[in-house]
């Protein structure tokens, strides 16, 4: 049976609500430049190396930005907003990557870089839901809390987002261990010792 490379490739586009990535074609045996001059001639709108849209998608910026810079792990308001733990959308998208990695995104929505050394960027690296249901690196709630007591997070934010926590799925042995490691032990107590 010959396999056809026009079904294989609207196949991916759709599993992948029309975001596809070149690499995705190649994996089944199509060759880049045909690929290529697929997409072109379907009028696909390259958005990232080796990342197309159909002309039909909706953009998702987040997920955009994390295949095209595999080291991004959404952090700070970003990460507090994909978790459900923030009342509004960002206004930016914060994003952590360790010391020396690059990121030079300059698409519509601005991107604010966070650097940290290797030791802490993997440290409590987990996975959340665009709001059009792609996957993408995030720091997990302890994480996230932890780096909000130790940037200049508006004090609403902070409460809004302690409160959500503590009503959900809350590991506290997990935050205040993440909260040791990131110097912002103290801080977090005492909050906690008032909303607990």
């Amino acid at each position: 049976m010959k396999v056809n490379k026009k079904e294989i490739i609207e196949t991916k586009t759709l599993q992948n609500q029309g975001i596809i990535q070149l690499s995705d074609i190649i994996a089944e045996g199509i060759s880049k430049q045909y690929a290529i001059k697929y997409l072109q001639g379907r009028n696909y709108e390259r958005v990232a190396k080796g990342v197309y849209l159909s002309p039909d998608a909706w953009q998702d910026e987040l997920y955009l930005i994390s295949l095209q810079y595999k080291r991004v792990v959404y952090s700070h308001d970003t990460a507090l907003y994909l978790l459900g733990l923030s009342e509004r959308e960002p206004i930016y998208f914060t994003v952590t990557v360790p010391r020396g990695y690059k990121v030079n995104y300059n698409r519509e929505t601005p991107l604010k870089k966070v650097t940290v050394v290797e030791e802490r960027y993997a440290l409590g690296i987990d996975i959340a839901t665009t709001p059009f249901g792609h996957t993408v690196p995030c720091y997990n709630a302890e994480r996230t809390l932890c780096d909000i007591f130790k940037a200049n997070t508006e004090i609403q934010e902070k409460q809004f987002a302690v409160k959500e926590y503590l009503k959900g799925r809350k590991n506290l042995p997990r935050l205040m261990e993440y909260a040791k490691i990131l110097r912002v032990e103290k801080k977090m107590k005492q909050y906690m010792e008032v909303l607990l």
